[in-house]
């Protein structure tokens, strides 16, 4: 069984370097500023009545089409996802993700009460959106969880056979928007795909096996 957390080791040039593992403050400091960062990507995203690529776009086409909470469809459709994570990517990582998704969807919940968006241009929500939620999605990455769903599965690609995880998620996020067509207006999802690239880019970019320390 795989665990979530990366090897104490890593390489510099052709020396092999050992690191310190991440603490457990550190972890719980970089889970929650992870969460903070994919929620707000999420608001800015509905308040603009787009979606975006993984979990959370498929929360949000499904809130949109049911009237659902977000947060709730968010955590239900992530249930399995946890148990593939379980069984291919250890305890300590399912933990940390389910911890990572039941705060998502209480701060979903919460953060409208005090934070109301009237307006946001799509093209500011879309960028702005899908960037807070690759950040988000990195920050995560990087203290040994995910954000559930499709990015359990792009990570353990990722960490199995040295896919990058972000050009999967990208194919992932390309039948995700192709289905949105049936229920969204063509000029959102042409919006939305925007914010699937900004936040697939994110991970694309920096999360790379190596350029880290610590686990």
């Amino acid at each position: 069984m795989m665990h979530g957390a990366l090897q104490p080791q890593t390489v510099q040039g052709n020396r092999q370097v050992s690191v310190k593992p991440h603490s457990f403050l550190d972890d719980t400091y970089g889970i929650a500023v992870g969460v903070l960062f994919v929620v707000m990507g999420v608001l800015l995203l509905q308040a603009a009545g787009l979606i975006t690529g993984g979990v959370a776009g498929i929360s949000l086409l499904a809130s949109y089409t049911t009237g659902h909470s977000v947060g709730l469809l968010f955590m239900l459709i992530n249930l399995p996802f946890f148990l593939f994570g379980y069984l291919f990517m250890g305890w300590r990582f399912t933990a940390k993700s389910l911890v990572g998704s039941v705060l998502i969807m209480t701060l979903l919940k919460l953060i409208p009460n005090g934070l109301v968006i009237g307006h946001v241009d799509p093209m500011v929500a879309a960028l702005g959106g899908g960037t807070f939620c690759g950040m988000g999605i990195l920050a995560l990455a990087r203290h040994g969880a995910g954000v559930g769903g499709t990015g359990i599965v792009t990570l353990w690609l990722q960490k199995k056979y040295g896919i990058n995880a972000g050009r999967t998620q990208v194919l992932i996020d390309a039948v995700i928007l192709l289905a949105a067509l049936a229920i969204v207006e063509p000029v959102l999802v042409g919006w939305s795909s925007l914010s699937a690239i900004a936040m697939s880019s994110m991970v694309m970019a920096w999360h790379r096996p190596g350029r880290y320390f610590g686990n």
